[in-house]
């Protein structure tokens, strides 16, 4: 039923209430901005687990699966419940988000005790299929980090996430 509603809302979308022929591209265009929205509309119909704690709100969903892209362009993210742990262990870890639909969820829950330990924030997403798109694979991913990087460009982005991500935890 959710996934019908978002179809339709997407063809709809997409179509748009012009009468002018767009190209190729101003098609792809307006595709790519309606992208995160309906990953949004299938999520919010879902159960989540009540030990997915803190769980991110649609807005700061959207900002932190921007963030994992862009890092992943800039060679700052682990993808992997194994990388996160090895990045954590290792120090390099800026922040680590989770997918709250993991199943089962405990086989991440060993992250938020060692993030807890080594003072690093971390998040749940609602959908582990949103952060594998957002990783830049075809997978679904349950666990990222974002990494640390001398003189990179999104430390500014990376420290008002950080600084979010802190204020859910309070």
């Amino acid at each position: 039923m959710a996934r019908a509603r978002a179809s339709a809302l997407r063809s709809r979308a997409l179509r748009g209430s012009s009468s002018v022929k767009l190209s190729g591209r101003e098609d792809r265009s307006r595709a790519r901005r309606f992208e995160w929205f309906f990953y949004f509309a299938d999520m919010t119909e879902a159960e989540v687990n009540p030990k997915a704690y803190p769980l991110a709100d649609a807005q700061l969903t959207k900002t932190l699966l921007d963030l994992v892209q862009q890092s992943c362009n800039y060679k700052q993210l682990r993808k992997g419940a194994n990388e996160a742990t090895k990045t954590l262990n290792r120090g390099i870890a800026e922040f680590i988000v989770m997918a709250a639909d993991a199943e089962p969820l405990e086989i991440i829950l060993h992250l938020p005790l060692l993030c807890e330990d080594k003072n690093v924030p971390y998040v749940f997403v609602r959908s582990k299929q949103a952060l594998g798109r957002a990783c830049g694979v075809s997978r679904p991913v349950i666990a990222c980090s974002i990494t640390i990087k001398e003189g990179s460009q999104l430390k500014p982005q990376i420290q008002s996430v950080q600084q979010a991500i802190e204020r859910l935890l309070v």
